[in-house]
């Protein structure tokens, strides 16, 4: 036997690429009345159509029950096409595919062009879901602005400050200023500022005290226009009127909670849940003998939010 035989027998020649078998084809999206794209597209349609409604029914008064259906079809419209899409439309795979030799022949060639057709026909489809699932969320989109809208403006700094400035006027409950001669001893006037009559966070008691009865803070001596004295009206509280005012005992009270609070000594709360003192006004006398404000309250009025961490 040859060194040639017993190397093998004939010179080896180059195997040929073998013909991959039969690959797993892309199903074809239905054409017939049942195709998934006929079910997307009427469930985009029916949330479009639910959230015009919904605009409309807000727009016109609101009615709960009806909007809370609207609102259902609005979203459920949108989560039923996402299902259907993902679940018909997408691929289901996985798919792996061997490389098919790089020649081709009339038939590889026939069979390119139908699929090229049939992927142009479908992606035209595509562009109508795709129109249809933007309108879906612009529709909704817009008929959430009008609830969006009834919250109101942003408040801002509208919280921290009243109607009160330099000069304001004190007005009684008819609209009429107020001298310090008006009010006896041991009275209380609720007030507001000149051209702000009924402004809830503005009202303000003006009590009149004995002769040498106050005793000012450091700082607001001058906060004060004879024994006349101005404190907020509003509980720090919850927000509440503090109405009741006890003259022997200069204690004012607060109806709603049994807040207590020492008129003597700056207001500071003596009783109840209150744990701020009410916000005391600086007052002063205009040329014509009125009271008037020196400024607005040294701090916010009302519960308070402002300062959760005191």
């Amino acid at each position: 036997m040859t060194e040639h035989d017993r190397a093998g027998g004939h010179p080896r020649t180059p195997s040929l690429p073998q013909r991959p078998g039969p690959q797993p084809e892309l199903q074809p999206e239905p054409t017939s009345g049942r195709s998934p794209t006929s079910a997307i597209a009427l469930a985009f349609t029916v949330s479009i159509a639910a959230s015009i409604g919904l605009g409309v029914v807000y727009a016109r008064g609101g009615q709960p029950q009806l909007e809370g259906a609207l609102l259902f079809f609005a979203l459920g419209g949108i989560s039923a096409a996402f299902i259907v899409w993902g679940g018909k439309l997408l691929p289901q795979g996985p798919y792996i595919q061997q490389r098919h030799p790089l020649p081709s022949g009339v038939a590889e060639q026939d069979e390119a062009t139908d699929t090229f057709e049939e992927g142009a026909e479908t992606l035209e489809r595509r562009r109508l879901l795709i129109r249809l699932l933007t309108g879906a969320f612009v529709a909704l989109g817009a008929a959430l602005v009008f609830p969006v809208r009834s919250l109101g403006e942003r408040p801002g700094g509208s919280l921290f400050r009243t109607a009160w400035r330099r000069g304001s006027r004190a007005v009684d409950e008819n609209d009429r200023p107020v001298r310090p001669e008006d009010i006896d001893v041991g009275g209380v006037v609720t007030v507001f500022p000149a051209g702000y009559m009924g402004a809830a966070d503005a009202q303000t008691l003006l009590i009149k005290l004995a002769p040498k009865e106050y005793r000012p803070r450091p700082g607001r001596e001058s906060w004060s226009v004879g024994d006349v004295v101005a404190f907020s009206k509003v509980c720090p509280h919850a927000g509440c009127p503090v109405g009741l005012y006890e003259p022997d005992t200069h204690r004012l009270f607060c109806p709603c909670h049994q807040s207590v609070f020492a008129v003597l000594d700056a207001a500071e709360p003596t009783g109840g849940p209150a744990t701020r003192p009410l916000p005391q006004l600086p007052l002063a006398l205009d040329a014509d003998g009125y009271l008037v404000a020196q400024s607005d309250y040294d701090e916010p009025i009302g519960p308070g939010f402002w300062n959760r961490d005191r």
